[in-house]
């Protein structure tokens, strides 16, 4: 039976496509530590405030990129190079969301604008985070390796989650409401169809791995622009929609310790 648990199920217990996906996870978890990271690092004077959360959302990330490269250890696996056309945080850049690795690895200060940016962005892509985490953590919570550390992710993503409406809110108070909405509308536009094309480039990679026969290759890829459809038509709404997050000041407090899984 074609199941997202049997698929997940599927990609795991194969040493060759586990591998694969946490490569890719680890990829993108560390990229975005780096652009957290160069992001606290150039906060605008007004801004200052912003620093220390934007620093540990960056903290996070790196933390879940060495969480995956444990899981492989664990295995006695090593990271592969991951295909450029899985990567998702790269090609949401040249879809031009989000700030520039350009911009972020010069020594200028950014602007509030930038900021504004940087969040909306964030917005939207921990909403994929989240979900896609809380997928995980609904069939494997309790797996003996996997079990803690989606845990931990997901506990860090519906926090980052947070975070972003948090402040978003406070700048669309500040009078930036109608560049918020604009900004996270053609983020959420974007961030569909990278991730459509990123979800057709996995299964296609995984395909090749785990030898899938071109009609189940044929099934996932209808599901996914089935998925697609559907987000370009309405599911896009709910990444850019903005409320008070239960978990007021989620990155406010200390960073929590990265656990070994190794």
């Amino acid at each position: 039976m074609l199941s997202a648990k049997n698929l997940f199920q599927e990609i795991l217990d194969d040493d060759g496509s586990f591998r694969l996906f946490c490569s890719i996870a680890a990829s993108g978890e560390s990229q975005g530590g780096w652009e957290n990271g160069r992001i606290a690092a150039l906060v605008p004077a007004s801004q200052r405030a912003l620093a220390p959360k934007i620093a540990r959302h960056g903290a996070d990330e790196d933390k879940h990129g060495r969480i995956f490269h444990a899981l492989l250890r664990k295995r006695g696996l090593t990271a592969v190079p991951v295909p450029e056309d899985t990567d998702y945080t790269m090609l949401l850049e040249k879809h031009g969301i989000g700030l520039a690795h350009e911009q972020l690895g010069r020594e200028e200060p950014l602007t509030e604008h930038d900021i504004i940016t940087y969040l909306a962005h964030s917005r939207v892509t921990e909403q994929r985070a989240s979900e896609q985490m809380r997928l995980l953590l609904r069939y494997f919570a309790d797996h003996p390796d996997l079990g803690r550390a989606v845990r931990m992710i997901s506990n860090d993503e519906d926090n980052h989650l947070a975070y972003c409406h948090e402040e978003l809110l406070r700048f669309a108070a500040a009078g930036h409401g109608r560049t918020i909405q604009h900004t996270l509308r053609v983020c959420a536009l974007a961030e569909i169809r990278v991730y459509r094309d990123v979800s057709l480039a996995v299964m296609e990679h995984m395909g090749r791995v785990l030898g899938w026969s071109r009609a189940r290759a044929a099934a996932l890829a209808a599901g996914i622009h089935a998925v697609y459809a559907y987000e370009r038509l309405l599911g896009w709404r709910r990444m850019v929609s903005l409320a008070p997050p239960g978990r007021a000041d989620a990155l406010g407090g200390p960073v929590a310790p990265a656990p070994e899984f190794a």
